[in-house]
């Protein structure tokens, strides 16, 4: 109990953990682009939000590593497979896939532009909402 598995067995215990790197990184990515809207119903949302959206921004801009790509590489190779190429996980499965790679710069701004508007969308409803509670509290 609690070893792994026979050694035929291992590489599909590693082709399962990098599979499931490649899915949470597309829950990730999804989260980061989309997840500000979360915040619109649950404000408290925002901050977690702000917190990936920057982590996002440094591994975009700065360069950081990403854990998943970490654990994905390191599982690919176990499994007998590839790893990802340097440039990691957005390079091999979106940029010339999804879109084509000349526009990666207009994706990434495009994504700054919907992160944006998500945020600036859950200013406006705090804002009304506020002078709604304003409003409701004069008398006469």
């Amino acid at each position: 109990m609690g070893t792994l598995p026979d050694t035929e067995d291992r590489p599909m215990v590693y082709r399962l953990i990098g599979d499931t790197a490649l899915v949470l990184h597309l829950a990730f990515l999804a989260y980061v682009a989309l997840g500000g809207f979360l915040a619109w119903y649950r404000p408290a949302a925002f901050w977690p939000h702000l917190a990936c959206a920057l982590y996002g921004l440094g591994i975009t801009v700065i360069g950081w590593t990403c854990p998943l790509t970490t654990v994905e590489n390191w599982a690919r190779v176990n499994a007998g497979q590839a790893g990802l190429p340097p440039g990691g996980f957005i390079d091999h499965y979106l940029t010339g896939v999804v879109y084509p790679a000349e526009h990666l710069v207009a994706i990434q701004v495009a994504v700054g532009a919907v992160i944006a508007l998500s945020w600036l969308g859950l200013a406006l409803r705090l804002s009304r909402h506020r002078s709604a509670r304003k409003d409701s509290g004069r008398i006469g």
